[in-house]
């Protein structure tokens, strides 16, 4: 029964094609939609390969550089890798604290509200590539700032 009904249905779509007054017209949409099918799933399947490629081209660059060479910065290059660390988020007490940098050693010095922001300020200035050494001279309000030694 099965093999009736569908052979009865291609014989319908056989004829529905070759029909003499609409088939010329129903066989070149046939076939504008069957090419159009296959342009859209090439190109479908060109980005999904381009992104594939970035994404393999992106974890390449990764594992390459993983882990950065150390570099020696001048002062003025590392004061500002600095300031650019500690000053990034919008919270941040610019205006509040001064960053010196000579020979690798950073000093932070002016007054902060929390004992805890300074800690917090201290270890991303340590985090930055080229300090060796960061001085703390940082303070909080009432309390007398700390001398340079």
């Amino acid at each position: 029964m099965r093999k009736v009904a569908l052979l009865a249905a291609a014989a319908a779509g056989i004829a529905w094609l070759l029909d003499p007054e609409s088939g010329r017209r129903r066989r070149a949409l046939l076939r504008d939609r069957v090419a159009a099918f296959f342009r859209r799933g090439a190109r479908s399947g060109g980005r999904a390969a381009r992104g594939v490629a970035s994404e393999a081209y992106g974890l390449k660059q990764k594992a390459t550089h993983l882990r950065e060479q150390p570099k020696d910065f001048d002062d003025g290059t590392l004061k500002a890798k600095v300031e650019t660390e500690l000053f990034r988020a919008a919270d941040s007490p610019k205006g509040r604290v001064n960053v010196n940098a000579q020979h690798g050693v950073v000093q932070l010095r002016g007054e902060v509200e929390s004992p805890e922001l300074i800690d917090e300020l201290v270890a991303r200035a340590r985090s930055v590539q080229g300090v060796q050494e960061v001085e703390n001279l940082l303070h909080l309000p009432g309390s007398p700032a700390p001398m340079h030694q």
